[in-house]
């Protein structure tokens, strides 16, 4: 992953807050003028094959990035902010869960409900400062955020079933309809051409009965091929309140019906269970299950030598149950007994289709989904509630049909690439929205990237909004989308030796924004005024020196006005150093620090980095076979970093396993 680190200080943030205020053109000029004499330095530098060598170091084949225009191309063509996570990356975290993978992200905040470092912690995902509900999270093309409240909780994705994550910083909906912030598109493991069974098996232990136990394996018989993967965790937690449970199934099978025909079929299944802690100030603790159903078909069909042809079908059904009863520490409920219970049940179906024309210059995608949902939506009070007029179950039952069409080109035109897209967007709840986009990519040489693109973005309302629970939430059928016009430019370089660099600058302006009304007939949402995002994200990571390598980067955002936590001006950074000798042991050193600018009280803890160190060593090498030892220790400076201070983040804690591959 390029960015493991974010930096800042003081007296930068001063300097980017004043920049903020300047119009979008002048940001847009600012990476090119400020980096030129690197560049210059780094060119005369340059010998041009031995760079070409370094730049493959940093940019493998494998890293053709698939979700900007829904076809791979390479990173050389992209225009947009991206981020590609691999399951090499992954495996070196000795990562548990999603969020914990996304936390290293450059330029995405990830705020634990639980505590960074907590097992299955709730979190929820701020791309460059968007509101959650604008990050669109997919898994292999699913879309994963929920109707009721348009976020999307990743700790239902098993993290040992996945390839690879692509991250697109800034309005996605040009390709994917509404994902205004961007998108976090997690990809699944193929099955295996292997003709004997290859995978592995792994095993973890820690502090307060912390297990991860996983099993894969993969292969091929003929023309069928297999993935299988089974797991389960389990944590009692740093509280009693606040302990996780989860086991998930999944398969992944590919058919070669012809030379020109595959077909593949997936299925998934997860089911966590999640304390989410004691909330003394208000009198309750709260736990959550989840139940998730995915199945996949695919067909990709080469019709000619120029075209191709993908069609598939999915299923998608989501159950969460979020129950909260009362401590009894106050003069109003039992201990135990149940203050409110919420149930969303969702299901959505969709198809989709998609041509791909490549010939001479052009690389052109033409696709459309079709995607078809229900959410049954039951909030039950118990008897404190109910004395005081509430009623004993709030039920509403809301329908959506979404159709999407969308066309996009990549022009490659020597050095430079032009990639204008649109797409068409009809929701029977919202109506019609269109968004367009335009991007650039210039090779500067052939170890430099000069992007720039420009995008029309936006975001539907939740069901849940439209159509209100008839108490706590009247509905609102007709709120419209959350619409934004988004400008970003950057660089990515190693022209300067054995060291990639990547900048970006950002302006994201915000229509339309969905704000809570509160009269006295209750409360709604309704589209009411404006909002600027603005901000620069800094990357940098060598090659291994002495099997030693150093990650950095940097995200600001600022924010105006200020979000719901009233927060203004919001940074992270982290720094990494890796040691990777695979005859000795394989180290990393990671630190993360995130400024949250909130407003809040009671006040929240985000005034220290929080250190992970993990470690691997192989025990045993020979021919197919390997077993490593790996452990982690979690915060192991005893940092605070946590906005709920009901949930603190858990405090130094270490954990052990071995991983055998075969």
């Amino acid at each position: 992953m390029n960015a493991k680190f974010y930096f800042h200080s003081k007296s930068v943030k001063t300097r980017l807050a004043g920049r903020m205020k300047k119009t979008a053109g002048i940001l847009l000029l600012l990476p090119f003028i400020s980096l030129v004499p690197a560049f210059c330095v780094g060119i005369c530098k340059a010998e041009s094959g031995q760079d070409m060598e370094v730049l493959r170091m940093f940019f493998e084949k494998e890293d053709l990035f698939t979700s900007v225009t829904r076809t791979p191309k390479p990173v050389s063509q992209i225009a947009e902010n991206v981020t590609i996570v691999t399951s090499k990356e992954i495996k070196a975290m000795n990562a548990h869960t999603v969020a914990g993978v996304l936390n290293r992200v450059t330029g995405l905040f990830v705020n634990f409900s639980q505590g960074t470092g907590t097992m299955g912690s709730t979190s929820l995902l701020h791309l460059q400062g968007s509101e959650d509900r604008h990050v669109l999270v997919l898994v292999d093309g699913i879309p994963w955020n929920s109707m009721s409240g348009g976020t999307a909780e990743t700790n239902t994705i098993p993290v040992g079933i996945i390839e690879r994550i692509e991250i697109i910083k800034g309005p996605a909906s040009a390709s994917w309809g509404s994902a205004l912030g961007g998108v976090v598109h997690i990809i699944t493991k193929s099955p295996g051409y292997a003709s004997g069974p290859e995978g592995s098996l792994q095993t973890s232990y820690g502090k307060n009965e912390t297990m991860d136990n996983r099993a894969q394996v993969s292969g091929r018989a003929g023309r069928l091929g297999y993935y299988l993967y089974g797991g389960r965790q389990e944590s009692d937690g740093p509280e009693d309140a606040r302990y996780f449970e989860k086991e998930s199934l999944f398969s992944r099978f590919s058919y070669t019906a012809s030379s020109t025909v595959d077909l593949s079929l997936s299925l998934g299944y997860s089911q966590p269970d999640t304390g989410l802690g004691k909330y003394e100030s208000a009198d309750f603790a709260s736990t959550a299950s989840n139940r998730n159903f995915w199945a996949n078909a695919l067909m990709d069909a080469t019709l000619t030598r120029e075209l191709t042809l993908s069609i598939s079908a999915f299923r998608f059904e989501q159950k969460s149950t979020f129950t909260d009863k009362f401590l009894g520490i106050g003069n109003i409920g039992s201990p135990g007994e149940l203050y409110r219970k919420k149930v969303y049940d969702e299901a959505a179906t969709g198809t989709t289709a998609k041509l791909v024309w490549q010939k001479g210059i052009h690389t052109a995608v033409i696709g459309a989904d079709f995607n078809d949902g229900n959410m049954d939506q039951n909030i039950y009070y118990g008897q404190v509630m109910q004395s005081m007029g509430v009623p004993y179950r709030l039920h509403t039952n809301p329908d959506i049909e979404k159709t999407g069409i969308y066309f996009n080109d990549t022009i490659v035109l020597g050095d430079l690439s032009v990639t204008p897209g649109i797409r068409y967007d009809y929701s029977s709840v919202t109506g019609s929205f269109i968004s367009p986009s335009l991007g650039t990519a210039y090779s500067l040489g052939n170890d430099t990237i000069l992007r720039g693109s420009v995008a029309r973005g936006f975001t539907s309302p939740p069901l849940a909004w439209t159509s209100g629970d008839g108490y706590s939430l009247n509905s609102n059928p007709s709120l419209e989308e959350e619409r934004t016009w988004s400008f970003q430019t950057g660089i990515e370089s190693a022209a300067l030796r054995y060291l990639w660099i990547k900048g970006t600058l950002f302006s994201h302006e915000i229509d339309d924004v969905f704000e809570l009304e509160t009269g006295s007939s209750g409360s709604k949402f309704a589209n009411k005024g404006e909002s600027r995002r603005q901000g620069l994200e800094i990357e940098f990571e060598t090659l291994p020196y002495f099997h030693t390598s150093l990650q950095a980067g940097a995200a600001y955002v600022n924010l105006d006005p200020a979000n719901d936590y009233g927060a203004e001006n919001i940074y992270a950074y982290n720094i990494g150093i890796s040691y990777d000798n695979p005859e000795l042991i394989r180290a990393e050193l990671f630190g993360h620090y995130v400024w949250w600018d909130a407003e809040v009280t009671p006040r929240p803890e985000y005034d220290d980095f929080i250190w992970d160190l993990n470690l691997r060593k192989r025990l045993y090498n020979h021919e197919k076979i390997e077993i490593e030892l790996f452990a982690t220790g979690h915060n192991i400076f005893n940092g605070d970093q946590y906005l709920q201070p009901d949930n603190p983040n858990p405090e130094r804690w270490f954990e052990a396993g071995v991983r055998m591959d075969f």
